[in-house]
């Protein structure tokens, strides 16, 4: 490990060994135990290895990570307010025995760095996320991936980097801490404001950074996080797009566009303080804090989990000891009378404001209207609607779940042949019994193995969603928990809908044509759903079905009308 001085920002901790060392630490790695990197990992140590995380020199050890928890600061004093720590199962930790080193890998299993084991704990997460996050609101997204996802054992210590992780995509815009030192040197850049944003920008964040590097006279750095960001939000590649676009806006040789891989936590006003540190990593000299910086959205009682400057309070509290200025900024709003934008604190009374929400502009993009020219430019319109198109564009899954016998395969069936005859996008049925012969002819009935099933179908469904395609999935899927991951992992890409067929028990068993409900009561067949195993039945489908009450051509035309009042078909397509 080697320190650097640079000529801008502060001391840059460079994890990555010496090339001389490199082949002897990759030696090493395939030796030892190895734990797989999960998505937040890999951004964590990508940039504990680049520096943008100095002065961490590995993950946080036990008196570290309840020092940042309790007072925003590492055990010597540090300002350091979130803690980056490597959480694995608690299995992986007991087999681990007198080994203090581990292979951490990516998803291919290349060894990307040598963890040195310093201190292994479990840790309380609910005191974790109430200390760091100020909640314990599983809405919150830091909380929720911190209380549901998380090992259970954290494992602290020094890293010695083997290589950093491998990026195919936007190459040249994907530069370390000291490489976007090196171009601000180049460019003879002493004063630069960064800007951090997880969404695309429109013509008010185009003002306010332009602003910002007035004040501030300075250059401007937009420096989108590209790891994880908040689920649901738009996707890093059409983002970026987006971004190149924009910049052209701004007036020549003054603004430069890198990327930052970063998981955000969206811890709000601590957030915005880290934020603060890994741009002043990066050389810069100010750093713009908007309103609601890093914010989560709304919590279970519908209030915001943080004021809407509180982060600017946390920032400006703490700024002598950071080094690095703060910008602060109000939402910037679009004024009629005046045809231009302004800060909130400078409207004057009787002038019209004009803004889109987030909300709104995924409506208009949904549904095809208009986004007009005040609101953002033409060419990152077309960028969004090009991953974005319509709703009745969109792909989507119809998902039938019931017990067996229930007539989700008729219904199915026919509802695909109706849809082949609209002709507007690919159909595919993926029915209970073919997935069971094609994709799970290894698998038996039990709760783990139903689950899996089930699985596999979600992921050909999302797959199929993500590329604009309708999936049609019509397996019993009796588990509420699996249809919840089901809907997750589609929902990421287009409409699940659900369909309970809720035909009653006593109906399917006379339609059993396979003689499967009277093998199950003479006890011939185990875990048999709706006789040895239970059906837990949606709480809120989108629509449910009794096909003991009405006629399969009555039954697709309620589907089809579903499916038209949620836009994802026109009457006329």
């Amino acid at each position: 490990m080697s320190q650097l001085i640079a000529p801008h920002g502060g001391r840059l901790v460079d994890l990555l060994a010496a090339e001389a060392e490199r082949d002897t630490l990759k030696h090493e790695a395939a030796t030892l135990p190895g734990w797989d990197l999960n998505a937040r990992q890999l951004c964590d140590v990508e940039l504990l290895m680049s520096g943008a995380f100095s002065p961490l020199t590995g993950f946080l050890c036990r008196a570290d990570y309840e020092s940042v928890c309790r007072d925003m600061r590492l055990s010597d004093g540090t300002l350091w307010p979130i803690p980056v720590t490597l959480d694995v199962s608690r299995s992986f930790a007991d087999q681990l025995g007198g080994h203090r080193r581990i292979a951490l890998r990516d998803p291919e299993g290349v060894a990307l760095a040598v963890l040195e084991i310093e201190d292994s704990w479990e840790p309380d997460r609910d005191a974790e996320a109430q200390a760091v996050f100020g909640t314990t609101d599983r809405l919150h997204a830091g909380v929720s991936w911190l209380l549901e996802r998380a090992g259970a054992v954290y494992l602290g210590g020094r890293l010695h980097g083997i290589t950093l992780p491998q990026h195919y995509d936007f190459r040249h815009l994907r530069l370390s801490p000291r490489e976007v030192r090196a171009r601000f040197d180049k460019l003879g850049w002493r004063r630069i404001v960064a800007f951090q944003t997880r969404n695309p920008m429109h013509r008010a964040h185009l003002e306010l950074t332009f602003r910002a590097a007035q004040i501030a006279e300075a250059n401007l750095l937009i420096q989108p996080s590209v790891g994880m960001t908040k689920p649901g939000d738009i996707d890093h590649y059409t983002r970026v797009r987006c971004y190149e676009k924009l910049i052209t806006h701004y007036p020549e040789q003054t603004t430069m566009l890198s990327l930052l891989h970063l998981a955000m936590r969206m811890g709000g006003p601590r957030e915005a303080l880290w934020h603060a540190i890994i741009r002043k990593n990066h050389g810069c000299s100010h750093f713009i804090v908007g309103r609601d910086h890093a914010g989560p959205g709304n919590g279970a009682d519908g209030k915001p989990f943080y004021g809407p400057y509180e982060a600017q309070e946390l920032v400006a509290r703490h700024q002598a000891e950071l080094g690095i200025v703060m910008v602060p900024f109000q939402e910037m709003l679009y004024v009629q009378e005046r045809a231009q934008y302004a800060p909130a604190d400078e409207i004057r009374p009787g002038e019209t404001v004009l803004n889109i929400s987030g909300t709104e502009l995924r409506r208009r993009l949904h549904e095809g209207l208009d986004i007009p020219e005040w609101f953002t430019y033409p060419e990152v319109v077309a960028e969004l609607r090009r991953t974005h198109p319509a709703r009745h564009k969109q792909g989507f899954t119809v998902f039938f779940t019931g017990l067996s016998g229930a007539g989700k395969s008729t219904l199915a069936n026919a509802l695909m042949v109706r849809l082949l005859e609209l002709g507007t996008r690919p159909v595919t049925l993926l029915d209970g019994d073919v997935v069971r012969k094609h994709l799970s002819s290894e698998l038996g009935f039990s709760r783990e193995h139903r689950n899996l099933n089930v699985q596999r179908i979600g992921f050909v469904a999302s797959e199929i969603t993500k590329n604009g395609g309708i999936a049609i999935c019509a397996p019993i899927a009796p588990y509420a928990a699996a249809r919840t991951e089901v809907r997750s992992m589609v929902s990421h890409y287009g409409q699940f809908v659900e369909i309970h067929v809720a035909t009653p028990l006593d109906v399917c068993e006379q339609r059993d044509r396979k003689g499967l409900y009277a093998l199950a009561r003479a006890g011939k067949i185990k875990e048999f759903t709706g006789i040895s195993d239970p059906y837990e039945a949606p709480d809120a489908p989108e629509l449910r079905i009794d096909t003991s009450e009405m006629q399969p051509d009555e039954a697709v035309q309620c589907i089809v009308l579903k499916l038209e009042s949620l836009g994802l078909i026109r009457p006329r397509d």
